[in-house]
């Protein structure tokens, strides 16, 4: 029996979808890097990641601008247009790929600003700014711990009592079991006589008394 159809939808997990996502780009960039050797095409990847990290590939040896100019000029197999209208396409595609480049450096120069990397040229209020980050952070940061321990605590305080009244309940039913069927002594549970028993008949002993007569002798 073949596999059946697996169902596309996002990976929950957090380290699950990470590790996915490290894999299948690992494999796509080397499937694109295949494609321009094996087939001579020139093959252009472009990969943002969920936090904005990118990820690129380009087998041309100029540039990515000039693939995207190419890709534009193309224009998905549109007639030709005309030199204004073509320069304005390749105009946009650049500002916007510089935009998310800039965004990409911004957001990794932020990065590094939390972890106290390359302070060095920010200003004071670009310090001041990051200081607040930093403590609206940690304050978040506390108060999550915070409400982790009291949810630890309020479980343990829960078991606890359940604790208490399963210990109550056994502690009740043991007294009840007490009062029901007592300790007692029977006395006709095994009869016991004190009368006092009769002799038994003996044998004929191989001793025997001896009867004698008293005799009275005179001189």
């Amino acid at each position: 029996m073949g596999r059946g159809r697996v169902e596309l939808k996002r990976i929950e997990n957090k380290i699950n979808r990470q590790v996915t996502f490290a894999k299948r780009r690992n494999g796509l960039l080397k499937k694109a890097y295949e494609l321009s050797v094996l087939c001579d095409a020139e093959v252009a990847l472009i990969i943002f990641s969920n936090r904005g990290k990118l990820f690129e590939f380009c087998s041309s040896s100029s540039s990515m601008l000039k693939t995207l100019e190419r890709y534009q000029k193309c224009n998905y197999g549109a007639p030709e247009t005309n030199v204004s209208t073509r320069e304005a396409l390749e105009l946009s595609s650049q500002q916007e790929y510089l935009k998310l480049k800039a965004r990409y450096e911004a957001l990794q120069r932020s990065q590094r600003n939390l972890l106290g990397e390359d302070l060095g040229p920010l200003n004071s209020k670009e310090l001041e700014s990051l200081e607040r980050q930093l403590d609206m952070s940690l304050k978040q940061i506390r108060s999550t711990r915070t409400q982790n321990m009291l949810d630890a605590l309020t479980d343990l305080q829960r078991k606890e009592h359940a604790l208490n009244e399963a210990n109550r309940t056994l502690r009740h039913r043991l007294m009840e079991g007490n009062q029901v069927n007592p300790l007692q002594w029977n006395p006709s549970a095994q009869d016991v006589s004190y009368s006092r028993q009769p002799p038994q008949p003996q044998a004929d002993s191989f001793f025997h008394p001896l009867e004698c007569e008293p005799t009275l002798q005179i001189g």
